[in-house]
C-alpha cells in the first residue's frame, strides 16, 4: 500500500524544512500544499486571500488536499498551519494510508523563531514582539485539537532538522 507522510503543525514548526529534508532522506517527493495552490492560481497565497478571500483558499487548499490524499501516489507533503483546521480536514490525517506527524512547537519556541523571519510572514509581519506571543498562543489554543488528530506528534523544542527527520524516519 502506497503511504503518504503528512506533516501539520503551526507556522515556524518546521513542516517544510522537515518535510524536504526527509523527502531527501527517504528518497521521496516533497510536497507543500501552498506551493502546489499558488502554482495552481498562478497567485501567491497571500494574493488569494487578499483577492478571492479566505473562503475560496480555503475551498481551493480542501479540493487540493483532498485529491492528493485519494491519489496513489506517494508522497511527503507539509501542509499550511491552518489545513488540518477547516472543511474537515483533519479527518483526512487519519486515512489508513496517510502516515500523520504533528510538529509540536511550544509558544516560546515558535515566538523565538517568528520573531527572526517576521516579514516573510504577512500574517504576522507588523506585530508587536508581546502581540505576537498572544497571538501564537491564542491560535495554537485553538488548533491544538485538529493538530492532534495526527497519528503521531513529533516535539520540535530545540531540536535540529537532522535530529527531528532521525525521530521521524520511517
Amino acid at each position: 500500500m502506497c503511504k503518504k507522510i503528512i506533516l501539520v503543525g503551526y507556522m515556524g514548526s518546521g513542516k517544510t524544512v522537515v518535510a524536504s529534508k526527509l523527502a531527501t532522506v527517504l528518497q521521496k517527493t516533497h510536497l507543500d500544499l501552498d506551493s502546489l495552490i499558488e502554482n495552481k492560481e498562478n497567485l501567491e497565497v497571500n494574493s488569494i486571500f487578499k483577492t478571492k478571500g479566505e473562503l475560496y483558499f480555503r475551498k481551493l487548499e480542501h479540493q487540493v488536499f483532498k485529491s492528493l490524499v485519494e491519489s496513489e501516489d506517494e508522497f511527503i507533503l507539509s501542509l499550511g498551519g491552518g489545513t488540518p483546521c477547516y472543511a474537515n480536514n483533519h479527518l483526512f490525517l487519519k486515512n489508513e494510508d496517510v502516515i500523520s506527524i504533528y510538529l509540536k512547537t511550544s509558544v516560546e519556541e515558535l515566538h523565538e523563531r517568528l520573531l527572526g523571519n517576521k516579514s516573510s510572514r504577512p500574517l504576522i509581519a507588523a506585530m508587536e514582539e508581546e502581540e505576537l506571543k498572544e497571538f501564537i498562543a491564542k491560535h495554537l489554543f485553538d488548533r491544538n485539537y485538529y493538530y492532534h488528530q495526527a497519528k503521531h506528534i513529533v516535539s520540535t523544542d530545540a531540536k535540529s532538522i537532522d535530529a527531528i527527520v532521525e525521530e521521524i524516519k520511517i
